[in-house]
């Protein structure tokens, strides 16, 4: 019985609620918040067991295979074993969509943000066109897992509804929904949320390996044959989903899980560094970095820890069942946060919460083989995440115009300053397609243009 087992946890005054206390309402809300929620587990974390502990022991900088790999004869090899998997239909895409778009002016998933420079297609709008245009070229659908979280998935699902799945089968797009954790006092008690139920957070991107098993979502990969998952995050348009190239070399080196990185800007730059310590891979999360790793020199005096994350990562499909066999291998993070809830007044009043959440980079240091492949920031990474500023929809959508300009300056098609430029997936995938179509280009760009 709920009740009483809330109340073996030490969570008397929720366990009122759900007797003599609390309204109907109340009751449901908080039955329905806590449905699928290991209450032992949580408990184990309110006594602080299984938390992460930061990583002890000198690091030493990352085994990176070079960006200028990509364009030696030596990658030829992996591109092409990438591309055989995709025509075996053996690899699923999996993009982390839970979160709201709040921090860009609308209120609902951050999915539907606007994000191309000229039409304005959404990150859902153009990471289905990608997948359609590697369907199209490899002859075999690629099955597309959608984590959501409760508080957008059903306004996820009605928007790819509305649009018609953007011309994907709905057969190929697979909906899963992350897992929530009850945030707690400082004392260790379930807060009570402002609506009558509990607050909740969401249980971190590394809650995406139990979401797969949970929802049944890993065992249908393992039922269509599927070996390798390429993990995206949904704010990143420039992501090239299930690349080829780094496909293949993470296979050909049989990693069981791998990820991608950009040289660091600058020391303070907030991002996550790939390191290593022994022969274990290890992502450590930039409020993790101590100075004397953050700004740590190479004998040129450069950064020597450079290798940011940009949350790309290719993950074999047997390493997810291994690690979620008995429950989450992954440690949790606690973090405070300030939390607004209702006094026992009804007046609203913030006060400091504790939120448990997983980071699923902490899986690297699980696999026993690890690749880490450098790519080229302009190319690959231009993340949405404030409206203005550094890494926003404004320097997003200027990073994706200069790269389709700089693809059309290599065939020598002039584009004006300040024109912005955008190609369908489906007109020009990458460069290479484009340079097939070069005879349908103008030759200069003296307006705003889109290739569709």
């Amino acid at each position: 019985m709920l009740e009483q087992r809330l109340r073996n946890l030490g969570q008397d005054h929720i366990a009122r609620l759900l007797n003599s206390e609390g309204s109907p309402a109340t009751r449901q809300k908080i039955v329905r918040d806590l449905e699928g929620v290991d209450l032992e587990l949580v408990n184990s974390l309110i006594l602080a067991k299984g938390l992460y502990c930061p990583t002890r022991g000198e690091l030493e900088p990352a085994d990176v295979i070079p960006a200028t790999f990509a364009s030696s004869k030596e990658a030829v090899a992996s591109i092409e074993h990438g591309r055989e998997l995709l025509s075996r239909g053996k690899v699923a895409a999996l993009v982390v969509a839970g979160g709201q778009g709040s921090r860009l002016g609308i209120d609902a998933p951050k999915g539907v943000v606007g994000v191309t420079p000229v039409e304005g297609k959404s990150l859902f709008h153009l990471f289905a066109e990608k997948i359609l245009a590697l369907k199209n070229r490899f002859g075999r659908a690629i099955p597309w897992f959608i984590m959501t979280s409760r508080e957008n998935d059903s306004h996820t699902r009605e928007y790819f509804r509305e649009n018609g799945y953007f011309g994907l089968d709905n057969g190929e797009i697979h909906f899963f929904v992350q897992g929530m954790l009850p945030s707690i006092t400082e004392d260790g008690k379930f807060i009570i949320a402002g609506n009558g139920g509990l607050f909740m957070n969401p249980d971190g991107h590394g809650g995406t390996f139990m979401a797969l098993r949970r929802s049944g979502s890993l065992g249908m990969m393992k039922g269509l044959g599927i070996e390798e998952i390429f993990y995206f995050q949904v704010d990143n348009p420039l992501v090239k989903v299930c690349d080829p190239l780094f496909i293949g070399l993470h296979s050909l080196n049989r990693a069981q899980m791998s990820s991608k990185v950009v040289r660091k800007t600058t020391f303070e730059e907030k991002v996550g560094v790939i390191t290593r310590q022994g022969d274990k891979t290890l992502l450590l999360e930039y409020s993790d970095l101590d100075d004397a790793v953050r700004y740590a020199r190479d004998a040129a005096g450069n950064i020597l820890h450079w290798a940011g994350s940009i949350a790309i990562h290719l993950i074999r499909r047997d390493f997810v069942e291994s690690i979620t066999e008995h429950g989450s291998l992954l440690p949790f993070h606690r973090a405070r946060k300030r939390i607004t809830v209702s006094d026992a007044s009804g007046k609203m009043t913030e006060i400091e919460g504790i939120k448990f959440e997983t980071f699923l980079f902490d899986a690297l240091p699980l696999a026993d083989r690890s690749i880490t492949l450098e790519v080229l920031r302009e190319e690959e990474f231009a993340p949405v995440k404030n409206l203005t500023g550094v890494d926003s929809l404004e320097s997003s959508r200027h990073m994706q115009t200069s790269l389709y300009a700089s693809w059309l300056n290599r065939l020598g098609i002039e584009v004006g300053n300040g024109i912005s430029v955008e190609f369908s997936p489906l007109f020009a995938l990458d460069f290479e397609e484009l340079n097939l179509k070069a005879a349908l280009l103008p030759r200069a760009i003296e307006k705003d243009t889109y290739f569709g």
